[in-house]
């Protein structure tokens, strides 16, 4: 009788253990996580890349409306592209994706090369003045621009080329979009070039370090 009741006890809990299953719980949707709130950003056109964003809107609508499932217009009244989650966006990080897009097409990139920037998460815009470099002024600020560009932006291509970024030289003003580590080496290159290097010496350390890069991934 003893030896019955601890054979169906023993089986009481193997039945409870088998019973208790693991809750699955669906993830939330972006518009869950949110509550309910419309997520909202907005982005200022420079007066000169107006007529480019004409020339493109279709190029930019495309990805950020169809695969991104973000809504975006262009507000004539304020000259600025506005951009809203809808419900079905399908992650919260796809509405800060295509303002940094948007926004990288205003600093002067391509749309081809701006569009990484919604494909691929560890892709950066770092940007900064000759004057943080160093104070030119006149003649030499004009030098300096032409020795980071060179003959028909040869030293450019070349640095873009060499550390898989993309340069936009806007006056004074330089745009970086790549990865974290490529930024740095493309950096360091144009910041030698503005205290004055000659191109040959920035070109001879680009293979170097880029050869370190290629082994490193």
């Amino acid at each position: 009788m003893e030896a019955n009741k601890g054979t169906s006890s023993m089986e009481v809990e193997e039945r409870e253990t088998k019973v208790v299953a693991k809750p699955n719980f669906k993830p939330l949707t972006a518009h869950e996580i949110s509550d309910g709130q419309v997520e909202f950003r907005k982005i200022s056109v420079p007066k000169h890349r107006y007529t480019p964003l004409k020339k493109a809107w279709m190029e930019i609508y495309s990805p950020v409306y169809e695969q991104m499932k973000v809504d975006i217009r262009m507000n004539v009244k304020t000259r600025n592209v506005e951009m809203m989650t809808r419900r079905d966006t399908p992650d919260v990080s796809n509405l800060q994706k295509c303002a940094d897009f948007v926004h990288a097409f205003m600093l002067g990139f391509d749309v081809i090369d701006a569009v990484a920037l919604l494909r691929m998460d560890e892709l950066y815009v770092d940007s900064f003045e000759i004057k943080d470099v160093k104070t030119l002024k006149g003649e030499h600020l004009s030098r300096a621009i032409g020795r980071l560009s060179g003959k028909g932006g040869k030293t450019k291509f070349a640095i873009e080329n060499s550390t898989k970024t993309r340069i936009v030289i806007a006056d004074t003003k330089i745009h970086i979009l790549g990865s974290f580590a490529n930024i740095k080496v493309a950096r360091d290159s144009l910041c030698s070039l503005i205290l004055g290097s000659p191109a040959g010496k920035v070109y001879s350390k680009l293979r170097a370090v880029s050869a370190r890069l290629a082994e490193r991934f």
